[in-house]
Parts: structure tokens; C-alpha cells; sequence
């Protein structure tokens, strides 16, 4: 793994959020990085600042102190424009609520980031196919989410994030409103994308029995790595 180029470093990153008067310090210092096809875990308490990290890697907020280099560029010196684009290429996204278009089929759904990115429709409607035959959807792709399971929906994210070919997948509880069986084929998948495909996952979770299935665990508490850094 020490051989495999650093997608992301973190140095000393910090978040403070300001209500008002009063500073909220929420990130105090946090080191770590992450390599091309690592499957991480960070795992911590309500509160210890896993979502936080989590929006700041996916560059949905900004540090206020310390260095995040993306691809050993720091970040903090991209405009605005150049952070969406990024979001849109380089990031794939998957929530605990799945966050999929209730009007739109499954093959639309999964389109979405590529009509972002102004693919030719042709290449995106063969792409998002073949996604969904990735995911076990593919007979499928005429439906809505409203016709579907939870598991289903949460395939159809997987496939939706994946559309760009991003760098990295990120991963925010994504078991989280799934019973436990479901749970169980939703991580196969991931463990498959990680294994057969060398896609980079950073997935935050409060799961404790699911710490085996990540090449590494980054646990936060009170704001600060306490195990796991990288």
C-alpha cells in the first residue's frame, strides 16, 4: 500500500464553526492521508467530527486552519467553480438516505453526474447500463425509487457515484437506514468494488463489527485522531 500514490494528505486540518460569538471547534489538528484503492473506515462517537471531515474531504465545506492537498494540489487555492467541477469528477458521493430523484428511473438517476459533466448522451445511457448490471439492477432501469427496496436504492446511489469514474468514493453511513441483512449484501458490494475494481472508499460509520472489513480504521474523538493515522 506504501507504494500506491497519495490521493489526499491532511495536515494539522482544522474546523472551527462560529455562532455568533462563540467558536465551536470541531476538527483540532487532524494528520492523515489516503492512497489509490485503500478501503478506510472512520469510525468515532456523535460529535467527534466524523460528517465534518467527511464534507471537507468531499470539498462541500473548507478547514479553517491547516493543509488539504487533493492530488498534491492544496486545496485552498481552487476557486469556487474549480471545487464543483472537482466534486463532480473526482468525488463520488453516497448518503445514508440514498438522496435519488423520486421523478426520475433508475437509468436517469444514475445519468445524473454525467449530465454534469456534459457526456455525450449515448456514452452516458451505456454507462449508466452498465452500472446498473455492476450493481445487480440492471433489469431495473425503468423503474422509480418509490418501486424499489431500500437495498435497491442504495445499489442505484453506489451506481450513481460511480458514473464519472471518480477518484474516490465517500461513503456516509451508508448501512445506516438498512436492516441487517441488507446491510450485509450492501458492504459485499462495497468490499467488491474495493477488491475486484481498486476503488478508493473512505466510508464513515458508528458500526464497530464492520472495523474488519476496512485496510484501515481512523478513529476520531473529540476532534483528533486517536488511532489509525496515516
Amino acid at each position: 500500500m506504501e507504494n500506491r500514490p497519495e490521493i489526499i494528505r491532511l495536515d494539522q486540518l482544522e474546523k472551527t464553526y462560529y455562532l455568533g460569538s462563540l467558536e465551536v471547534p470541531v476538527l483540532k489538528g487532524i494528520d492523515m492521508s489516503i492512497r489509490q484503492g485503500e478501503f478506510i473506515g472512520i469510525m468515532g462517537v456523535s460529535g467527534s467530527g466524523k460528517s465534518t471531515m467527511l464534507n471537507i474531504l468531499g470539498l462541500l465545506d473548507v478547514p479553517t486552519g491547516g493543509h488539504y492537498f487533493l492530488d498534491g494540489e492544496e486545496v485552498k487555492n481552487f476557486s469556487d467553480n474549480h471545487l464543483a467541477d472537482l466534486r463532480n469528477e473526482k468525488i463520488g458521493f453516497i448518503f445514508q438516505s440514498f438522496n435519488l430523484s423520486p421523478h426520475l428511473t433508475v437509468a436517469q438517476n444514475i445519468e445524473m453526474p454525467m449530465v454534469y459533466a456534459e457526456m455525450p448522451r449515448k456514452i452516458r445511457r451505456a454507462r449508466a447500463i452498465e452500472l446498473a448490471e455492476q450493481v445487480n439492477l440492471g433489469h431495473r432501469l425503468r423503474h422509480r425509487p418509490a418501486e424499489l427496496s431500500g437495498g435497491e436504492c442504495q445499489r442505484i446511489a453506489i451506481a450513481r457515484a460511480l458514473g464519472n469514474r471518480p477518484s474516490y468514493l465517500l461513503a456516509d453511513e451508508p448501512t445506516g437506514n438498512l436492516d441487517e441483512k441488507t446491510s450485509d449484501e450492501i458492504m459485499e458490494l462495497f468490499k467488491e468494488l474495493h477488491r475486484e475494481h481498486n476503488t478508493t472508499i473512505v466510508m464513515v460509520t458508528h458500526n464497530p463489527e464492520l472495523e474488519p472489513l476496512f485496510d484501515r480504521v481512523v478513529h476520531l474523538r473529540d476532534g483528533r485522531v486517536v488511532k489509525g493515522e496515516g
